[in-house]
């Protein structure tokens, strides 16, 4: 399909705020993920010189909400004041949950639906529940069955410890369910891909916090409201930072996904996280009604589906079919935000554009696509330092980006994720001062 073609109106990022991504600590979080989108939008919402009931639509992003958000995306809709007349959903694709959000906020903009969309993601990853396995469920089903006091001081004979054996949902979340491999797992088969080392994952890893640090000193994460829990409890900043870390400590790690060979380790990985991130989308019409600020031009999306076993390079092909719909190339984009779910998916896709082999037997290229200027790859830092809260990453990378391009006068970006079960997304992204630039 040419979306270029298809696409009738333009879209404009006019506004947009995160939480502060909250390392989950072995217990559920003080904020729940509609709390976590609530504190974003409720600030960001209330800059803007429009009423929440003047949205056309709000979509959320997010793949674990706790039992009592059915609909997060309407639940945090009506929290926010948005009305009851609102239509609000919520999407999911797993680590692209919160860029599949925008993505359709675009398309609902963009063939003249909605003028005006909140869109974005949440995650309280903290929270995923533990879940009775089918043996406690098959035993409380004939419990509550027993219509009679013998029948149930039967069935109490039939319990066992065993059943109470808890079924983690996030572990069983994080692992595919068609090639029976956690997504750490996938990692290690595309660093043995490309033979990259613990070393190259550690001195990746390091960099990324590193950058996080100097970001934050450098006050560059503006886009960050602080998060309020009805507890007292709050956050203002991001807290998985690790300013102190060293190539020495990382050593020290033991790999945990494949322990006798591998090399994927808690340090070169993404951390579990809680937070979110919200956009506002607009159309031309809404800019000049409202006289909105135009913060960049999101020019088209593409999605891209791979073998799961190696779903962290969903990345290469999902922006190579992006960039080839507009006969660009790699040094035609200023900066990459992609998150960084493992160091070795990351290496691993700047490893697979730069093969020529690989592009030409997987990509369809005539040789290899290009190189990636790491300098201008995740120059704030990444997940690995700052969380990966699967609903809110996408929209999270998004923000960053437009950020970016604004501070750096610079003209183009592209954000790119991977995503469990074998898919990459890809954002191509226009920095404009104005409607129509």
């Amino acid at each position: 399909m040419d979306t270029k073609n298809n696409i009738r109106r333009e879209v404009y990022v006019v506004d947009g705020l995160r939480t502060p991504f909250l390392k989950a600590r072995g217990k559920p979080g003080a904020l729940s993920a509609s709390d976590l989108a609530v504190n974003a939008g409720r600030e960001l919402l209330s800059r803007q010189p429009f009423a929440p009931t003047d949205l056309g639509e709000v979509i959320i992003g997010c793949m674990m909400p706790s039992p009592d958000e059915a609909n997060i995306g309407r639940v945090v809709a009506l929290r926010l004041g948005c009305g009851k007349s609102m239509p609000a959903w919520t999407v999911q694709r797993n680590c692209a949950s919160g860029m599949q959000a925008l993505d359709s906020a675009i398309k609902d903009i963009a063939t003249g639906r909605h003028d005006l969309v909140l869109a974005g993601g949440t995650e309280a990853m903290s929270r995923a529940p533990l879940l009775f396995n089918n043996k406690m469920v098959n035993w409380l089903s004939g419990l509550w069955g027993a219509k009679t006091p013998l029948a149930k001081l039967q069935q109490m004979f039939h319990f066992r410890p065993g059943f109470l054996a808890p079924v983690i949902a996030l572990l069983r979340g994080l692992t595919d369910p068609m090639v029976n491999l956690s997504m750490g797992q996938t990692a290690e088969n595309v660093a043995y891909r490309f033979n990259i080392t613990r070393e190259q994952m550690d001195a990746f890893a390091y960099e990324s916090h590193q950058r996080a640090a100097q970001a934050q000193d450098n006050h560059h994460f503006s886009d960050v409201t602080p998060a309020f829990a009805n507890t007292g409890e709050f956050a203002v900043i991001d807290d998985g930072v690790r300013r102190d870390t060293t190539m020495d400590k990382l050593k020290t790690l033991k790999p945990i996904f494949d322990k006798k060979y591998g090399n994927v380790t808690a340090g070169n990985s993404s951390q579990v996280t809680d937070g979110a991130a919200l956009l506002l989308l607009a159309s031309k019409e809404a800019v000049k009604k409202y006289n909105l600020p135009v913060l960049a031009r999101i020019v088209d999306t593409e999605w891209a589906g791979l073998d799961p076993a190696e779903m962290g390079l969903g990345p290469v092909y999902a922006s190579t079919k992006l960039l080839a719909r507009y006969n660009l190339r790699m040094n035609d984009i200023d900066y990459w935000e992609m998150n960084e779910a493992f160091a070795a998916q990351v290496l691993g896709c700047i490893a697979a554009w730069e093969d020529e082999k690989y592009c030409r037997e997987f990509l369809g290229l005539d040789g290899a696509f290009g190189q990636l200027d790491m300098s201008r790859l995740n120059v704030d830092g990444g997940a690995i330092a700052l969380g990966h809260p699967v609903g809110a990453s996408g929209a999270r990378i998004v923000l960053r980006l437009v950020d970016i391009l604004k501070r750096n006068n610079a003209r183009r970006g592209v954000a790119t994720i991977c995503i469990g079960g074998g898919q990459g997304g890809a954002m191509l992204i226009e920095n404009v001062s104005e409607v129509g630039a």
